[in-house]
């Protein structure tokens, strides 16, 4: 005879209506924030203290006071105080964004008036105030030729300094680097171009000019090359500091030399992040105004040759365009900023990519 079991599962009981945590309706968030905005606006208008911007700074504070009230009342005091943390958290990301969101519309919306074939085909010689055409080639050029010098002498000479600093550099040599790597760090651009201007248009420059001084876009470039070095040094050094030390400790348990370490492990698994403190050094030297002024005098015209007369940039093109009394100067401004920002969006780009394309493969 055969006996048949049957198994039951056993569910679990269910928890008693007091145990189980009450929580906020999903609207109650959004309802508070259209509440605290409607107040706010009711105050600040209706006293005339202030604009849109007083009116959502106050709205974000009647709206974190209203959901910790209503979420004590119905949470408790504990996650109403974690839900207000993390609505404070996400007001900081959205206010940390919103300037950078407003940059790039008021960029795009302004920008792309000029944003045509003459733009980046012609230059400002010869261009009236009457005269609706013009563009900034020459500063396209000049902005190309004075960064690219800059980073080929700046890029190996920081990151050199940076792995000195890291894997050779004991003692009171190496605190000194740190130290004045510090000090240029903080150092206005416009130092920078007075130093260049002191030593290499005023006293350098002569000798291969027959005794007078000439403004170039080779000093420009000198004058860039003293603000981006410490930047390149200080992130290529919080680099290599990252990478794990098992990493180095493999390579020289295989035998394998300190530099070839250096070389082949170190640096590749640093790579992304010096990539981006390079691209920030760039970035830096591309948006200088002070220093193309001192040394490299700007131009209207065309001017290839980095080594030679007055050169422009795309930086020094909008100071000049934003000060001229043109009708058409603003629009020429604008496109020569969005042209910038696009410049070092497309270099940061390609140069994110090179690098993951040669990182250390894990």
């Amino acid at each position: 005879m055969t006996t048949t079991v049957t198994s039951h599962r056993t569910q679990p009981p269910a928890q008693p209506a007091s145990l189980r945590a009450k929580r906020l309706p999903w609207y109650a968030a959004p309802a508070i924030a259209v509440a605290a905005l409607a107040l706010s606006a009711a105050l600040v208008y209706g006293t005339d203290i202030g604009g849109p911007v007083l009116v959502v700074a106050l709205g974000a504070v009647l709206y974190l006071v209203g959901l910790f009230a209503a979420a004590t009342a119905v949470e408790g005091r504990r996650s109403a105080r974690n839900r207000t943390w993390s609505a404070l958290i996400h007001s900081a990301f959205v206010l940390a964004v919103l300037p950078l969101v407003s940059v790039v519309w008021t960029l795009v919306s302004k920008g792309t008036e000029r944003l045509d074939g003459n733009f980046f085909q012609t230059s400002m010689n010869n261009i009236g105030a009457r005269d609706a055409n013009g563009g900034a080639y020459h500063a396209i050029v000049g902005t190309l030729e004075q960064v690219g010098i800059a980073a080929l002498i700046t890029v190996p000479l920081g990151i050199l300094c940076a792995i000195y600093i890291v894997e050779y550099g004991r003692g009171k040599f190496a605190f000194a680097i740190r130290f004045f790597v510090d000090v240029m760090t903080g150092i206005p651009s416009i130092v920078s171009g007075l130093f260049v201007l002191a030593f290499w248009v005023l006293v350098v420059s002569p000798w291969f000019n027959d005794g007078r001084p000439s403004f170039s876009g080779f000093a420009a470039a000198l004058a860039l090359s003293v603000l981006m070095l410490p930047t390149i040094v200080r992130s290529t050094e919080e680099m290599l500091r990252l990478v794990p030390a098992p990493l180095r400790e493999g390579a020289y348990a295989l035998g394998v030399p300190k530099w070839k370490t250096i070389l082949r492990v170190v640096v590749p698994t640093a790579l992304p992040g010096i990539v981006t403190g390079v691209m920030l050094a760039i970035a830096r030297a591309a948006g200088e105004t002070a220093p193309v002024l001192l040394v490299a005098g700007g131009g209207a015209a065309i001017n290839a040759n980095p080594f030679e007369n007055n050169q422009s940039s795309l930086s020094l093109f909008v100071y000049q365009q934003a000060g001229d009394a043109s009708k058409y100067a603003p629009a020429r401004a604008w496109t020569a900023a969005l042209t910038l920002v696009a410049l070092v969006l497309i270099l940061t780009i390609a140069a994110k990519l090179l690098a993951r394309r040669n990182r250390l493969s894990r």
